[in-house]
């Protein structure tokens, strides 16, 4: 009998939720997590309209580079982060800037001809290939050793209720958008596998309780206080969840009653020029991410901010216009600027949140902690918004998933981001002659990143 077959029948002798099961197979003290190798897991994070260049990328090259604004929330994780300036997009045909910008940034190919008209280009449909993170997802799902229960996760923060080039990254194959889920209840409950009918919706926190409390008696002290951790960690994710929920207005106008614990949650609409819940969404959204990866319910997410030409007012920040308007002013508003700055700085510190989460979560098996066997990947559809450059794509990398020596400053000379592709699924164990479009492959994966 093969071990993944001899682990599942064994648990579900025990009685446990497939929920709770992966998470088990992972603990030192049930004899399974001695025999896998370490995991490795891959986050792709998307924040839109390019950045401040001047006030985001170091100006040293190598392990004592210089940490600008920008990436100041970041400054904690230096050791384990690694900057690549040079990359290029380098993917021409039909599209706008923008379109092209995130429809080609995980997929390395040109989108197909289509009606979608954007800009002063040429219209464009979607992606004429399969993205980095469902190529990867693809590889883990087909050995056994690796499987888990969703392979890859799509998260998205206030992506507008519509499907377009501009609002999807993630391609399962060539016309194949896959579309991020937005809303955290959905999230929770495809997690979770909460009840079809949401109006008898019920914790799940004492099923996961009572799952663990089967196999206490065959752990280890270290494993049971594992456990409890994680437990407290979905404990605080439905706690958000229920407040959200109890702030969250009804049809009529009204709030929900906090103790109406079945009534529907509803969050405001993907709005995008207008969202004042964008920073607890963001919030929980990152929650359930680092939760599904304790569980081991995939090793692959995309987190996907807004769009493409996302135009989401920071009023958090004191900023009323919209994110893509602001991007598109010269350099010469110093206001505008200044403002530009704020927004990017947020978002590197939605970045710097998930590492800090990742970080405060030990592995199962007692090898560190979630982000020493995470990459979290930053990136962005253009290098600078005012002049659409897909030159010089942010690409930031905070975490040891990859096994890349972290800490340093990267500098290249123009290189096709194809080649970060192949050096991405190259270091997830699975190597190819090319990625997306091969007439930018032909020099093989970057160099330098180990």
């Amino acid at each position: 009998m093969n071990t993944l077959r001899s682990r599942r029948e064994f648990l579900k002798k025990l009685g446990v939720s497939y929920a709770a099961a992966h998470f088990l197979f992972g603990l030192p003290s049930l004899g399974w997590a001695a025999s896998q190798s370490r995991r490795k897991r891959l986050v792709f994070l998307f924040s839109p309209n390019g950045v401040i260049p001047k006030h985001f990328w170091p100006e040293k090259e190598g392990r004592d580079y210089d940490i600008k604004r920008i990436l100041e929330p970041l400054a904690g994780f230096k050791d384990q982060m690694m900057t690549l300036h040079g990359v290029c997009n380098k993917i021409q045909g039909d599209g706008d800037g923008h379109m092209r910008g995130i429809g080609c940034l995980l997929t390395g190919v040109e989108l197909f001809p289509g009606d979608i008209q954007g800009g002063s280009d040429t219209p464009a449909g979607w992606s004429q290939g399969i993205s980095i993170d469902q190529h990867i997802k693809n590889k883990l799902q087909a050995d056994p050793s690796t499987q888990t229960r969703f392979g890859s996760l799509e998260f998205g923060v206030m992506v507008p209720d519509r499907a377009d080039t501009w609002t999807r990254m993630s391609y399962a194959g060539p016309n194949q958008p896959m579309a991020p889920i937005s809303d955290p209840y959905q999230m929770f409950d495809k997690l979770y596998g909460q009840a079809k009918n949401r109006a008898l919706l019920a914790s799940v926190l004492d099923d996961l309780k009572d799952d663990f409390r089967r196999v206490e008696s065959l752990i280890s002290t270290e494993d049971r206080r594992i456990l409890e951790e994680h437990v407290e960690m979905v404990r605080a994710v439905e706690k958000d969840l229920k407040t959200e929920l109890a702030q969250s207005p009804s049809a009529d106008g009204d709030s929900v009653s906090s103790d109406l614990g079945h009534a529907v949650p509803e969050l405001p609409p993907n709005v995008e020029t207008e969202n004042d819940n964008m920073p607890q969404i963001a919030k929980m959204q990152i929650e359930l991410l680092v939760n599904s990866f304790a569980a081991d319910f995939a090793r692959v997410a995309t987190y996907q901010i807004t769009n493409s030409v996302g135009n989401a007012r920071m009023r958090w920040l004191e900023i009323d216009e919209g994110h893509h308007g602001l991007s598109h002013e010269p350099d010469s508003n110093e206001a505008a600027y200044e403002k530009l700055i704020k927004i990017n700085t947020w978002y590197a510190e939605q970045v710097a949140h998930l590492a800090r989460r990742l970080s405060e979560v030990p592995e199962p098996d007692g090898s560190g902690s979630l982000l020493d066997n995470t990459t979290i990947v930053w990136t962005n559809e253009l290098g600078k918004g005012n002049s659409h450059t897909r030159d010089n794509i942010p690409f930031v990398m905070v975490g040891g998933g990859l096994g890349w020596d972290t800490g340093r400053s990267m500098k290249y000379n123009r290189v096709a981001h194809n080649r970060l592709l192949m050096s991405l699924t190259e270091s997830m164990g699975f190597p190819e002659e090319s990625f997306g479009n091969p007439d930018y492959c032909g020099d093989g994966p970057l160099t330098g990143l180990v």
